[in-house]
C-alpha cells in the first residue's frame, strides 16, 4: 500500500511522520475495542458495587444508628510491632486499595507495552488531556484557597484524579451507547490519571520518611520482579512477598500502596513464545475482579460514611477546601480536558473523527469529573482521617461527582440517537465470522488483507 499523502490522515489517525495525530478519537482496532469492552464490563459491576457501598455508608452515617457505623470503621487490629495496628478504615486504605494499585500497575505496564500508550499519535490525546485534567482542577482549588483567608492550600491534589469504576457505572445507569472510541480514550485517559495521582501519592505524601524499611521494601520488591520476569506464577511465593513488601512501604513512611504499583508494573506484558496474551494481563484478569468486586466497594463504605447533620454540604461549601474540591470536580475538570483536547487539535491541525463532534468531547469531560476512591484516599492523607476539614471534603467530592455525573448524562443522552447509529455500524456482521465488517475494513484498508482472508488465531 502506497503511502499517505502529506497531511492525510491514516486508517490509525497518523499523520505520515507517524507522530502527530492528524484525526483524534479514530475508532481503535478490533483487539482493542474487545480489551476495552471487557475491562469496562468488569469495571461496571465494580462501579455499580462502588455505589452501592458508599450509599450504604452514607446512609448509615447519617441515620439513628450513627455511632455503629464510627465504632465499625474505628476498631484497631493488627500487631503494633510491625506498625500494622490500624483502624478498619485505614486497613480499607491502606490494605486493600493496594490490590487496587496493583492491578492499576498491571494495567499501565500493559498499556506502555501493548496498548494505546506505546503509539505516540495514540497516547498524544489521553496524556495531554489526563494532564490538562488534573492541572486544572488542581490550580482552580489553589486559588479558590489562596484567596481564601482560612484556606488549605495542601487539599489541592483532592480534585485531581477521576474514578474509572463510578464513570462506567454512571454510563451504565443512564444506559448510553457510548462509541468504542469514546470509550477507549475515557479508558486510556483514566489509566494515565492514575498513573500522575500515584507520582503526586509517592512525592508529596510521605510521612518521615524510614530509610530501613524502605530499603527492605524495595529488595523484595525486587525480588518480586525477578521471579515474575522467569515466568514464576506460583501465589504461595509471589503472594508472601507482596504482603511483606507492602507491610515494609508501610512502615518506611510512603503510602503502602505504591508498593501495589511497582509490583504491577514489573510483571513482564509481552506474551512469551506460545502465549497468547502475557502474564499481566492473565494477573489482571485475575485480580481485577478483587479489586473491583471487593478492595474498592468495602474502601467505599469505610471510607464514604460522612455525616451531613451538622451543615450538611452548606458547610462544606463554606469551607475554602470544599468549594476548592466541588469546584475542580466539576469545573476544572472539564475545562481542563475539553480545553486541552480542543488545543492539542489546534495546534497539530487535527480533526476529530467525522463520526463525532465536540458535544462528544464535552460529554467525556464532564464524565471525568467523577472522582471518588482516588479523591478519598488523597483527601485522608492531605487532612488526616477523622477532621472536619476531611469531612468536608468527602461531602464536596461526593457532591462533585454526582454533579458531574449528572451534567454528563444530560449531554451524552442527548447524544445517543447518534451513538446507537455508531454502535450498529461496529457491530453489523454480514459475513458472521466474529469480526464487524467495520474492523475489517479499516484493517484492509491499512495491510490491504481482509482480517477474514488471514487464518484466525485461537
Amino acid at each position: 500500500m502506497s503511502a499517505a499523502p502529506s497531511g492525510t490522515p491514516t486508517p490509525e489517525g497518523r499523520d505520515q511522520s507517524g507522530v502527530l495525530p492528524a484525526r483524534l478519537l479514530t475508532r481503535p482496532t478490533w483487539s482493542r475495542t474487545q480489551q476495552v469492552t471487557g475491562v469496562l464490563r468488569s469495571e461496571t459491576v465494580g462501579g455499580l458495587l462502588l455505589l452501592a457501598g458508599a450509599a450504604v455508608a452514607l446512609v448509615w452515617a447519617n441515620s439513628p444508628w450513627r455511632e455503629a457505623y464510627a465504632t465499625l470503621t474505628g476498631t484497631y487490629v493488627g500487631p503494633e510491632a510491625l506498625h500494622l495496628r490500624l483502624n478498619l478504615a485505614h486497613w480499607a486504605s491502606d490494605g486493600l486499595l493496594a490490590i487496587f494499585f496493583f492491578v492499576v500497575g498491571l494495567e499501565l505496564k500493559r498499556e506502555f507495552v501493548l496498548g494505546e500508550l506505546r503509539s505516540p499519535s495514540r497516547a498524544a490525546l489521553p496524556i495531554v488531556a489526563a494532564v490538562g485534567g488534573m492541572a486544572m482542577p488542581a490550580l482552580l482549588y489553589t486559588l479558590v484557597n489562596g484567596l481564601s483567608t482560612n484556606g488549605a492550600p495542601e487539599g489541592w491534589a483532592v480534585p485531581t484524579a477521576t474514578d474509572i469504576a463510578f464513570a462506567v457505572a454512571v454510563l451504565a445507569i443512564i444506559s448510553t451507547h457510548l462509541p468504542v472510541a469514546l470509550r477507549s480514550f475515557l479508558l486510556t485517559l483514566a489509566v494515565v490519571d492514575d498513573l500522575l495521582a500515584i507520582m503526586i501519592i509517592a512525592v508529596f505524601f510521605v510521612d518521615s520518611l524510614n530509610p530501613a524499611p524502605l530499603a527492605g521494601s524495595v529488595a523484595t520488591i525486587g525480588v518480586f520482579t525477578l521471579l515474575v520476569r522467569r515466568g514464576v506464577t506460583r501465589w504461595w511465593l509471589l503472594v508472601p512477598l507482596a504482603v511483606v513488601g507492602w507491610a515494609l512501604m508501610h512502615a518506611s513512611g510512603v503510602h503502602a500502596t505504591i508498593a501495589g504499583v511497582l509490583m504491577g508494573f514489573a510483571v513482564p506484558a509481552r506474551p512469551e513464545p506460545g502465549e497468547r496474551v502475557g502474564m499481566a494481563e492473565r494477573f489482571e484478569h485475575l485480580w481485577r475482579p478483587v479489586s473491583a468486586g471487593v478492595a474498592v466497594p468495602i474502601f467505599a463504605f469505610m471510607a464514604a460514611g460522612v455525616s451531613l447533620g451538622s451543615g450538611g454540604i452548606g458547610a462544606a461549601l463554606r469551607d475554602p477546601a470544599g468549594m476548592g474540591v466541588a469546584l475542580g470536580l466539576v469545573v476544572g475538570k472539564l475545562v481542563g480536558v475539553l480545553g486541552s483536547t480542543f488545543l492539542l487539535a489546534r495546534f497539530t491541525r487535527a480533526e476529530l473523527d467525522q463520526s463525532l463532534s465536540w458535544w462528544d468531547v464535552l460529554g467525556v469531560a464532564l464524565l471525568a469529573g467523577v472522582g471518588f476512591t482516588v479523591s478519598l484516599l488523597i483527601g485522608e492523607l492531605a487532612f488526616g482521617d477523622g477532621t472536619e476539614r476531611n469531612d468536608h471534603a468527602k461531602a464536596a467530592i461526593l457532591l462533585g461527582s454526582l454533579v458531574s455525573a449528572a451534567l454528563a448524562a444530560v449531554v451524552l443522552r442527548a447524544r445517543n440517537r447518534m451513538y446507537r447509529r455508531i454502535e450498529q455500524e461496529e457491530t453489523t456482521d454480514q459475513d458472521a465470522d466474529g469480526i464487524p465488517d467495520v474492523f475489517q475494513e479499516a484493517a484492509a484498508d491499512d495491510t490491504g488483507v481482509r482480517p477474514a482472508d488471514a487464518p484466525h488465531q485461537h
